[in-house]
């Protein structure tokens, strides 16, 4: 327990000062807006090529990955259908809602953890890698159809201009995606680079490096001023209104997916149809219980879209994810390297 709390620290401070910070009107009304940007745009960006472009691209080809994914796959395949089942939401919401359910945090959580229970911290870097190539692109590739848009950017919303339709521009649009969004642009140059196994020389690397380290703490200050009680400055004045309710209610069910289903799936599909060895199936579950990625309330916010349900279900799912990772770890066992 004394290491879960070690790890989940720094969330909550980060989280806590950029509440205060947003209450105390100190970095401005517009400082949850441009914190974001620089986020989505410029530190994310960096902290994934680096991460990337150092990585070996076949390390995640192992049955613990497909015990991982297949939890993944279908929890973020559930949390799709219930926003829009449920709740109503379009594409682009679903697809926040896809991602609170499912995508877990694997970088600033997963490494602590993984060190702390598990011994070591390879696992969580393959999950890190099956996230980044394979989860982020769907959901980029949702969100801008979703919002006709790839860039982080809402367009022509209540301007009153014809939305440009077709399937030309649908399809041109796809295949200029990765152009225009700087986390796939990024993505795809680290594989590039580790791909013919170039070495950066050191200044670069070392730029990367420090601009890469400021996407998780800017990321978990912009949530903190987030939770203010004034209307969250990326939720659009065009989004339809909702009561609270049905808000709490997409809430419950992220959470309950994240935390308690996705770990499950994993449990069922590494042990009695994977048999793996019990220190790899502590990992996977484990990882397969990790909260929300912060990273969903970064992309509702710049893609325009209503930001309370990937915002409250990072918060909620950081602090129910203390309990379902202290059974994980009770239940399967601690048999560190």
């Amino acid at each position: 327990m004394h290491a879960l709390l070690s790890a989940f620290a720094p969330i909550w401070m980060l989280t806590a000062i950029g509440y205060v910070v947003g209450r105390s009107g100190l970095l401005g009304a517009q400082a949850e807006a441009v914190l974001g940007r620089f986020v989505f745009h410029v530190a994310m960006p960096a902290a994934l090529f680096t991460m990337v472009s150092g990585a070996r691209l076949n390390t995640f080809a192992n049955s613990s990955m497909v015990a991982f994914a297949a939890g993944t796959a279908l929890v973020c395949g559930l949390g799709f259908l219930v926003s829009g089942r449920l709740f109503g939401r379009g594409t682009a919401d679903r697809a926040i809602g896809s991602m609170a359910s499912g995508y877990v945090n694997s970088a600033n959580l997963g490494i602590p953890v993984a060190v702390q229970v598990l011994g070591d911290a390879s696992f969580v870097a393959q999950i890190i890698l099956f996230q980044v190539l394979l989860v982020s692109p769907v959901i980029l590739a949702l969100l801008d159809s979703g919002t006709g848009t790839g860039t982080g950017t809402v367009t022509g919303a209540g301007t009153g201009a014809k939305p440009r339709s077709g399937r030309a521009v649908v399809f041109r649009r796809m295949l200029t995606m990765p152009v225009r969004n700087p986390i796939i642009m990024a993505s795809l140059l680290g594989v590039a680079v580790s791909a013919l196994g170039l070495r950066l020389p050191h200044a670069l690397a070392h730029s990367c490096d420090l601009l890469g380290a400021a996407a998780v703490p800017t990321a978990l200050i912009t949530l903190g001023l987030s939770l203010n009680a004034r209307p969250a400055a990326s939720d659009s004045p065009e989004l339809p209104q909702r009561t609270a309710r049905p808000v709490r209610a997409e809430v419950v069910v992220a959470v309950a997916l994240k935390t308690l289903v996705q770990p499950l799936i994993a449990l069922a599909v590494g042990g009695p149809l994977l048999h793996l060895p019990e220190h790899q199936l502590l990992a996977v579950v484990l990882c397969s219980a990790l909260p929300t990625a912060q990273n969903a309330f970064i992309y509702a916010q710049q893609y325009g879209l209503d930001t309370r349900v990937a915002r409250n279900a990072v918060v909620a799912s950081t602090v129910v994810s203390m309990a379902t990772l202290s059974v994980a770890t009770w239940a399967l066992g601690t048999t560190g390297s």
